[in-house]
C-alpha cells in the first residue's frame, strides 16, 4: 500500500488526478490514503467533498495553504513510517 499511497503522491504531482485518485479510493480504510484523497478535491476545487476526506484524519482543511506542501508532508510521513490515526 505504501508503494501506491507514494505513487498517487507522485501521479497528483504530476497533474495525473485521474490516476491519483484511483489509487487512494483503493485504500479508503487508510488515514494516509484519506488524507491525499482529501488534497486531491481541495486542488480540484470540490471543498465540502475535500473537507468530508479530512475528518477521515487528523488533519484540517486550513492546516496547509499550499497542496504542493502537504503532499510533501504526506509523502514525508509515508516514507518515514509515519501513520497519521483517525480522529474518531
Amino acid at each position: 500500500m505504501k508503494t501506491d499511497l507514494l505513487d498517487a503522491i507522485d501521479a497528483a504531482l504530476t497533474g495525473d488526478w485521474q490516476r491519483a485518485h484511483k489509487i487512494v479510493q483503493r485504500h479508503e480504510d487508510d488515514p494516509l490514503a484519506c488524507w491525499i484523497h482529501a488534497v486531491l478535491h481541495k486542488i480540484e476545487g470540490d471543498a465540502s467533498n475535500s473537507r468530508y476526506w479530512y475528518t477521515q484524519t487528523t488533519h484540517a482543511y486550513d492546516e496547509f495553504a499550499d497542496a504542493q506542501r502537504e503532499l510533501a508532508a504526506i509523502k514525508h510521513e509515508l516514507e518515514n513510517g509515519g501513520k497519521t490515526g483517525k480522529v474518531s
